[in-house]
């Protein structure tokens, strides 16, 4: 189980610390919600986290057969929702540096929509997925 401490510091910021490394994560609130939007906010770390999980269990999913996917990228952007606000649509757009066979795109594609976050996101919130393959 991992720990983890988040503290105010005021000016709507947040400082995040794992516990386990130390390392230290700062979010801000938006400026459409009253932010400086100096650092990610919090529902950006949540496109953030989506981008990450999706790389890293996809990287899990080929490395076994030797497939390498370092340089893929992913694009995402997220609409924010009203009444309530929440994040209301993510769109993720997962390019790759290499050409794949089709049964290693299946892995990567199934991989990536499979992985924790993805499937820990509501049912409500659309999640658009696409995969650029270079040509």
């Amino acid at each position: 189980m991992n720990t983890y401490e988040i503290e105010y510091t005021g000016n709507l910021r947040t400082a995040a610390k794992h516990l386990d490394s130390g390392e230290v994560i700062y979010t801000d609130a938006p400026k459409d919600n009253h932010g400086l939007g100096e650092t990610f906010s919090p529902t950006d770390m949540v496109c953030t986290a989506l981008a990450s999980c999706m790389l890293t269990i996809m990287a899990i999913a080929v490395e076994k057969n030797g497939v390498d996917i370092t340089g893929t990228k992913i694009m995402a952007e997220k609409t924010m929702g009203n009444d309530p606000r929440r994040i209301a649509q993510i769109s993720v757009n997962i390019i790759f540096t290499k050409n794949f066979d089709t049964k290693t795109r299946n892995i990567l594609q199934r991989s990536a929509l499979n992985c924790p976050v993805h499937r820990s996101l509501s049912d409500d919130m659309i999640k658009n997925v696409s995969f650029t393959y270079p040509e």
